[in-house]
């Protein structure tokens, strides 16, 4: 008999979730490039509704242990992003930037302080509450992409919407018109090696956007892409938010993708600058 391949998917993304997530947000600070970007607008846009928070930190420290050495990766670390909000976060490698998208993300506890995330107090959410909210109102998309090399494009997009309760068709129907708004709806039955880095991106765009989330999470996103195709996935982007309303969150080193977001958090030594 013929081995389903919707079990082969479940068996290997219960094995990885959570843990691939948290270890690939943890190397940003090691891999990265030493680019610092000036600039800086800790106020949210003019545009933005100000009544309506999304994400809040509030007096946000993390340390970390390090054999005897006591790491302290963000130190006092307050904000608020905004519903429909654009934020760009930079910095030079180690400044804290990683472990803050971890805090935003529910890939982590801070030491102390309070983090928001639609009104929900995450620090004192239990491990399957934090996954839920994860699950249903927060996507992520890493320098590493993640597409499951033995999966075609439109089962990779797929995947995340496997452990929800949609029906087959619906999510069908949503990778359909995921495919089409990232400009991939040709290449649904290529496997990701027959794809450019442009084409990947954009898919892990796709699939994070699967289950609707109210906020993307983007991990230096264009960081292995040339200057083409990163203004292309910041423009993308720029169209999600303005199409879905949907909060976008990226960390780059990028100045010039900085500039393009509503504003820009810079953070120095786990403080905000």
């Amino acid at each position: 008999m013929t081995e389903n391949p919707n079990n082969k998917i479940k068996d290997f993304i219960s094995h990885y979730d959570g843990d691939l997530l948290k270890a690939h947000a943890a190397l940003d600070d090691y891999f990265s490039r030493q680019k610092a970007v000036v600039i800086s607008s800790p106020s949210p846009s003019p545009l933005t509704n100000t009544d309506d928070k999304i994400i809040s930190l509030e007096n946000v420290f993390k340390k970390y242990k390090l054999g005897k050495q006591t790491i302290e990766a963000l130190s006092d670390v307050s904000l608020s992003i905004y519903n429909g909000e654009f934020v760009a976060i930079t910095g030079v490698s180690g400044s804290g930037k990683s472990t803050l998208l971890q805090m935003i993300g529910c890939l982590d506890k801070p030491t102390s302080g309070t983090v928001i995330i639609e009104n929900k107090v995450t620090t004192k959410l239990s491990d399957n509450a934090l996954s839920e909210l994860r699950q249903k109102s927060i996507g992520f998309i890493f320098q590493s992409f993640y597409l499951q090399p033995f999966l075609r494009l439109s089962d990779n997009l797929a995947v995340p919407a496997m452990f929800t309760s949609e029906k087959k068709e619906v999510i069908n129907s949503k990778v359909e018109r995921l495919l089409q708004q990232v400009g991939l709806s040709e290449r649904a039955k290529h496997f990701p090696k027959e794809l450019s880095g442009g084409q990947i991106q954009r898919a892990a765009i796709a699939r994070a956007l699967i289950n609707n989330p109210r906020i993307i999470l983007a991990d230096e996103p264009t960081g292995n892409l040339d200057s083409a195709n990163s203004n292309s996935i910041i423009e993308l982007f720029r169209n999600i938010r303005e199409t879905l309303g949907t909060t976008i969150v990226v960390v780059t080193h990028d100045a010039e993708i900085a500039r393009q977001a509503d504003r820009v958090i810079v953070l120095k030594d786990g403080k905000i600058a």
